[in-house]
């Protein structure tokens, strides 16, 4: 990791590169803040919707990068990353020392590692900052952030207008590692919560009783997430998805690779992910991940019907 001894100036405008649902929730909490914000997107409805809430535009990243010094990137996935940052009019056609350039985008570490190579040759500093939190969530979001320390320390009072914290957990792509693993964490603790309100069908237990009693309870078992994904199932809220099952793939899939590239293969959330791609092949990608419920629900109908067939 090349040291970085960009300007310390106060931050007046921020550059943000992707004006998706995340993309908003952050440009909405700056604005608010008082930061003044240029936008970009490759998509023009999107570009659109980031200047009706009040933002400038940029035509390119090149051009975003000649008018702003701190940089927010909120992308798809390493194809779209490695686009807007080397490909024609990118943001390294116009980066200097005084950039600081900030990945949101849920990458693997080593796509990171790569990008901020590239970035540094300008002299500007990356960092890995992924979010932990759903957009219902903004302002309490965690980032776990790699990269230079310093680096972040400048650019911390625009990520606190979105974030409660943003913590430094090491260098380059450990920003990543960590919310890889909070996404197989993730995989798990949905499935689990699906699977069971599933089996109370069976076993003679409403599962809206079920779910109001153990969220309404201080069990060890109750975590936000059963929450969101209890009360999905109960209202059957599968079309208005928090984040859908294609996502929680890409997701734990990265997650998935990087522990078996570090020789310590998942048992569990691979498992799980098989469930996931189910779920897909089902017609249910598009939908909240709270739909694993459907996929265990028709296998045990599937298997109470065999046993009485039996």
């Amino acid at each position: 990791m090349i040291s970085w001894t960009g300007s310390n100036k106060p931050i007046e405008k921020i550059g943000l590169v992707g004006c998706g649902r995340m993309g908003r929730c952050m440009l909405r909490s700056l604005m608010d803040k008082g930061f003044q914000v240029v936008a970009y997107d490759k998509f023009p409805a999107a570009v659109q919707g980031a200047a009706d809430m009040g933002a400038e535009t940029a035509a390119a990243p090149s051009e975003l990068a000649g008018r702003t010094s701190v940089i927010l990137m909120s992308l798809p996935g390493p194809v779209q990353l490695q686009e807007v940052l080397f490909g024609a009019e990118g943001l390294k056609e116009g980066l200097t020392s005084d950039h600081v350039v900030i990945d949101t985008s849920t990458v693997d570490p080593a796509t990171t590692r790569s990008n901020a190579e590239g970035v540094e040759e300008t002299g500007a500093a990356y960092l890995d900052c992924p979010i932990l939190g759903r957009p219902s969530a903004t302002g309490k979001w965690m980032l776990p952030t790699g990269g230079n320390p310093d680096a972040l320390d400048k650019v911390k009072p625009a990520l606190l207008t979105f974030a409660s914290d943003a913590v430094h957990v090491g260098g380059h792509g450990a920003g990543n590692a960590l919310k890889l693993l909070n996404q197989l964490m993730f995989s798990c603790i949905n499935a689990i919560s699906s699977e069971v309100m599933a089996i109370c069908d069976h076993v003679g237990i409403d599962k809206e009783v079920f779910y109001n009693t153990v969220a309404g309870s201080s069990a060890a078992t109750v975590s936000g997430l059963f929450r969101e994904v209890g009360k999905s199932i109960v209202n059957d809220g599968y079309d208005t998805p928090a984040f859908t099952v294609d996502l929680l793939i890409k997701d734990a899939k990265l997650g998935l690779q990087m522990a078996k590239d570090a020789d310590a293969p998942s048992v569990i959330a691979g498992t799980v992910q098989l469930y996931n791609e189910i779920a897909h092949a089902e017609g249910l990608g598009m939908q909240d991940t709270s739909a694993l419920y459907k996929v265990f629900s028709r296998h045990y109908e599937k298997l109470c019907g065999q046993a009485q067939a039996d």
